[in-house]
């Protein structure tokens, strides 16, 4: 099961203006919203031992690195207008999805000899034996591992092989590649992937009849006001 190295060209330089401080001292919504208006998005640069600073930058730059192969854990160059470059990466991010746009992003400094923590997709490669022969079928549990390790080792995912697995089969995390350069963080025999049974999947759960509600139950659950739907 070999593990996809952290093999990628390098992304654009990102240029970050930094954004004029608004009169009370304050970056409100309203200070937001004319930085979108005029094409830009606010955006947050921090860590390392420095002081943040509140940037604006180009969305479709943003939209480029989040959508490449290593999405969030593209390590790019940001250009700070007077301060100059400094690499980082995204490790938050608000999306609009009505008008499919980005609202805000987050950028932390990173130090390329310091390890750190990152999320990895899985990518299961091949079709299980247990699925093609048996009749099963494959269940991707653990979308995501946790990992450190150095900002330069960080895959873009890992591949997994699961030609050879078969029916209630399953991969853990202590199947997965392991390597001096990638510790994993999460628990050993969690479950990465399995193939199970369909027809046990398919079997349907006897009903069971429901008990009758006191009377006082009915009449909290009558006069209770609707809950308000969350945003």
């Amino acid at each position: 099961m070999p593990e996809e190295r952290n093999e990628r060209s390098m992304p654009e330089v990102v240029i970050a203006k930094p954004r004029q401080v608004p009169a009370n001292g304050k970056f409100n919504k309203n200070a937001a919203r004319r930085v979108r208006v005029a094409g830009k998005i606010p955006a947050v640069v921090y860590g390392a031992g420095k002081e943040s600073v509140a940037v604006e930058v180009d969305p479709k730059q943003i939209l480029r690195i989040l959508h490449s192969e290593s999405g969030h854990n593209t390590i790019f160059d940001v250009d700070i207008t007077g301060q100059g470059l400094a690499k980082v990466m995204i490790v938050d991010w608000q999306y609009e999805p009505i008008r499919d746009s980005l609202l805000h992003i987050d950028l932390k400094r990173i130090a390329m000899d310091k390890a750190m923590k990152a999320s990895v997709p899985v990518k299961l490669i091949g079709v299980p034996v247990g699925v093609k022969n048996e009749g099963g079928m494959l269940d991707l549990v653990l979308r995501e591992v946790e990992i450190e390790c150095l900002p330069g080792d960080i895959p873009s995912h890992i591949d997994v092989d699961v030609t050879s697995l078969g029916l209630h089969g399953v991969i853990r995390v202590s199947d997965l590649p392991h390597s001096g350069s990638i510790k994993f963080l999460d628990a050993e025999d969690a479950t990465v992937a399995h193939v199970v049974s369909i027809r046990a999947e398919a079997e349907p759960v006897a009903a069971v009849p429901a008990a009758a509600e006191p009377e006082v139950a009915k009449k909290g659950k009558t006069d209770a006001p609707a809950a308000e739907t969350k945003k």
